[in-house]
């Protein structure tokens, strides 16, 4: 591939990094914090791109250099490029979440309930306070936690959240097994806003033997899935 093709590339390249940084397709890649970073890696590669086919223009003005084609099957290399524009990958879901241990860890503290009743809390924050605070912190007050639906072989439910802490390719599930008034008609994958109360029941993540807190629900309902699908409160 010549240099002008390499500049074409390029530039293809970082529209596509700006592409993914002007929308919410960026989340389905990265945390949302290093949306910056994205948006000034796209800019600097349209730039590089942009340079590039000057130097080349110009300089095959002074020296009447022609080059050769190159082989078109080098082009496929654009392949990639067009599928991170025009193809939004789904979110991790309840497939991967099953298939990995929970990375729920011990914080080193807890802070104060958010305000409100019943309580906001993420799958994380629940989860920690459960399995790691034996319910303390939460007082008996009902919880409202929202997560997608993954379901095992048994036909035990569980509420997750996919936790970052890059990107995409290292997400790993935090996850509260369900119990109580769950719907009639569970769907994997499904999002769902779950109303509970602390229950001190546990039991062990069969994949790494992880803690994996129960929840007793009161009531629950569908309700879309959110703008940014994973978790990132687990290692801020």
């Amino acid at each position: 591939m010549n240099r002008q093709a390499q500049a074409a590339v390029l530039f293809l390249l970082g529209a596509a990094l700006l592409h993914a940084g002007a929308t919410d397709l960026y989340l389905r890649y990265v945390k949302a914090g290093l949306r910056p970073l994205l948006l000034a890696s796209g800019a600097v590669l349209i730039a590089a791109a942009l340079a590039t086919a000057w130097y080349e223009r110009r300089r095959h003005r002074r020296s009447g250099i022609h080059e050769h084609p190159e082989p078109r099957v080098a082009w496929l290399l654009l392949l990639p490029l067009l599928a991170l524009i025009l193809i939004a990958p789904p979110a991790l879901g309840s497939y991967s979440a099953l298939r990995s241990g929970t990375a729920l860890q011990k914080p080193y503290a807890y802070g104060p309930l958010p305000a409100g009743d019943p309580v906001p809390l993420s799958v994380v924050d629940y989860a920690s306070r459960a399995a790691y605070g034996h319910g303390r912190s939460l007082h008996g007050r009902p919880v409202r936690v929202t997560g997608f639906l993954a379901l095992d072989r048994s036909g035990t439910a569980y509420l997750v959240r996919m936790a970052l802490n890059c990107c995409a390719a290292d997400a790993q599930p935090v996850k509260i097994a369900l119990t109580g008034a769950l719907p009639p008609v569970l769907r994997p994958d499904a999002w769902l806003e779950v109303t509970g109360t602390y229950t001190p029941r546990l039991t062990r993540d069969p994949v790494n033997n992880g803690p994996v807190p129960y929840l007793k629900v009161t009531s629950a309902r569908p309700v879309p899935a959110p703008r940014d699908p994973y978790d990132e409160t687990w290692n801020n």
